[in-house]
């Protein structure tokens, strides 16, 4: 009897034990529960969505995941809806009373998988990302695009999904409530706007380009939300605020709002990274500027917005609106790759050019030459005439309205003389860029320089044009260049007056407008472009920014593949990787690339 009870007693305490050992995992599972529940509401009443970073970059409101796929049920977000809203919500706020019908992310693209362009409708911004927020179920085009020139990477917004349009907007209105950026907005970054040629060809010229691809929105004020680098004298970034027309926002600035803090742009473009002058193209034309008419649009908008009157339109031919005996003004733009004797004879040139020019001035007798009248010019040393005796006292929130309208700035004394140039006249590089703000029936002449650096006495050397891009890309102006055969034996003052005269007498006989791209380009241009009719392959390795591609495969001009440059130097130099191996693996990477997309495109 005793035996029974003692084991009676024995398998109560052991089932006690066990009761009490499994009330205690159940009640520490719950107060697990409740704390990530109660965090999870915490995540979303402060706002900030922390997404995994993932290849896809979709985050699904029901499904907020993280590195251990850690999950909010959809319930649970319900559950904090009806917290925050526990009564029948009646929408009246005005933030949201504009034309869109919906708040939810919609995008439109245009262009190839590596030359895409988007138009974003509600596009967010939290925590240094761009958000797309969507309805379960709601197909969108592939939106990745590159922003920047020279980083190789695409940029895709986050994706955060909702189960229905409803749960979309009351976590907008309820939870969020971004600050809304109204007008169209143009974004796109660049690493070196401290130079000019890059700050306005490989950043706004692009953009402005992929807003062209919207039209017409490019002929209205917009908005610049730029990725750019601190800089206290990067006089560019005021190009771009008169240009846009509206303010220029620098994304650096938005990243130091409170991390909680969401924005939305109504409208947003973004896709610009390969239509920059840099971006070698396969008809080698700046791109855009001739199938879009970028280059004449970009150019009329540059003289509106800085307060100009726009250069003289000529439409079929160069000598509308000219006399026999007009005074054509030629300007040699100053050169870094002029050499002390190359100026010499640039000055010699100059001086004969002008003194028969002086003799002719004001008589009636028959000319041999056209009358031109060369000056020599330095871009940095262009100032701005405003009137120093003038004092405005402004207040602090209206003293930018009160001066940025009247008061010219340096880039605005440049245009005015860019305006009144028949002749353009300088050798390769940022000199280069201002061309395309020549008048119609203008003409540029490319002095070339030497290339490979360090080789310019050698036999190795050949003449380089490096931007002839700039000159095929735009039609309105035409193209001549320093004998190719000649220039590696200096610039020299014959040649120099030859280019001139030959010059004005193309534009008072009148050359036909617009101009063929491929007559605007340079022998050894030409000859690239022939190559890429026929290798289309090869053309592709060296004129297509595959992301993530090394810079070894972009980072070229075209006379560098018609002269072999990689086959005169050793492999074990910097510059010369063998030109097999850098072609192999611009190949393998090309071939990666492709099966990314596909992969893409299945999904």
């Amino acid at each position: 009897m005793l035996k029974t009870i003692r084991k009676t007693r024995l398998m109560y305490s052991i089932f006690c034990f066990l009761s009490f050992f499994c009330f205690t995992i159940l009640t520490i599972i719950s107060w697990k529960y409740l704390i990530l529940q109660n965090e999870n509401i915490k995540l979303l009443i402060s706002n900030v969505v922390n997404v995994a970073k993932n290849q896809i970059n979709i985050l699904y409101y029901s499904s907020f995941s993280n590195n251990k796929t850690k999950s909010i049920s959809s319930t649970s977000i319900k559950t904090l809806l009806l917290q925050i809203n526990k009564h029948t919500l009646n929408f009246t706020d005005s933030k949201f009373n504009n034309h869109n019908t919906t708040l939810e992310t919609t995008i439109q693209c245009v262009g190839s998988l590596n030359n895409r362009s988007c138009l974003y409708h509600n596009l967010y911004y939290v925590d240094g990302s761009f958000m797309v927020l969507a309805v379960k179920g709601k197909r969108l085009p592939l939106y990745s695009v590159r922003t920047d020139a020279f980083v190789r990477t695409p940029t895709t917004p986050r994706k955060l999904v909702f189960d229905s349009y409803s749960h979309l907007e009351k976590f907008i209105r309820i939870s969020i409530r971004p600050r809304i950026f109204s007008s169209v907005t143009l974004y796109f970054s660049q690493l070196w706007h401290y130079n000019i040629g890059h700050a306005i060809f490989d950043g706004l010229y692009p953009a402005y380009v992929a807003l062209i691809r919207f039209s017409p929105k490019h002929l209205h004020p917009f908005r610049i939300l730029a990725g750019l680098n601190d800089c206290n004298n990067c006089w560019s970034e005021d190009v771009y605020s008169r240009f846009g027309g509206l303010e220029i926002l620098k994304r650096s600035v938005l990243n130091k709002m409170p991390r909680e803090k969401w924005f939305m742009f109504e409208e947003l473009v973004m896709g610009s990274g390969t239509l920059c002058q840099r971006c070698t193209q396969p008809n080698l034309q700046l791109p855009g500027g001739v199938e879009l008419d970028a280059s004449r649009l970009f150019r009329d908008r540059m003289y509106q917005q800085h307060g100009l009157v726009q250069p003289i339109v000529r439409q079929n031919s160069s000598s509308e609106k000219r006399t026999s005996h007009d005074v054509l003004h030629a300007y040699i733009i100053h050169n870094k790759r002029f050499t002390r004797n190359d100026r010499k004879e640039i000055d010699a040139a100059i001086n004969e050019i002008n003194n028969y020019t002086n003799s002719y001035l004001n008589k009636t007798a028959k000319l041999q030459w056209a009358l031109v009248q060369v000056s020599y010019l330095f871009y940095d040393q262009v100032r701005a005439q405003n009137c120093s005796s003038i004092e405005i006292n402004a207040t602090a929130s209206g003293s930018r309205s009160s001066t940025h309208e009247l008061f010219e700035n340096k880039f605005i004394a440049q245009l005015k003389i860019l305006r009144q140039m028949d002749i353009h006249i300088t050798g390769p590089g940022t000199g280069q860029m201002y061309q395309t703000f020549l008048s119609d029936g203008s003409v540029t002449i490319n002095l070339g320089g030497i290339r490979p650096p360090g080789l310019e006495n050698t036999e190795k050397a050949y003449t380089s044009y490096l931007e002839q891009y700039m000159t095929s890309g735009t039609p309105y102006i035409k193209g001549l260049y320093y004998p190719i055969n000649e220039r590696t034996k200096g610039i020299k003052k014959d040649e120099v007056i030859k280019l001139i005269r030959q010059a004005s007498q193309l534009i008072l006989q009148g050359f036909s407008l617009p101009v063929n791209a491929r007559d605007n380009l340079a022998p050894d241009g030409k000859l690239f472009v022939e190559l890429c009719e026929k290798d289309k392959k090869f053309c592709s390795l060296v004129t297509t920014r595959v992301p993530n591609t090394d810079f070894d495969c972009i980072h070229l001009w075209a006379e560098d593949i018609i002269h072999e440059l990689m086959s005169y130097i050793a492999d074990d130099d910097y510059i010369g990787k063998s030109k097999v191996l850098i072609v192999e693996h611009c190949i393998q990477l090309e071939s990666l690339f492709t099966i990314v997309q596909y992969l893409l495109i299945l999904i």
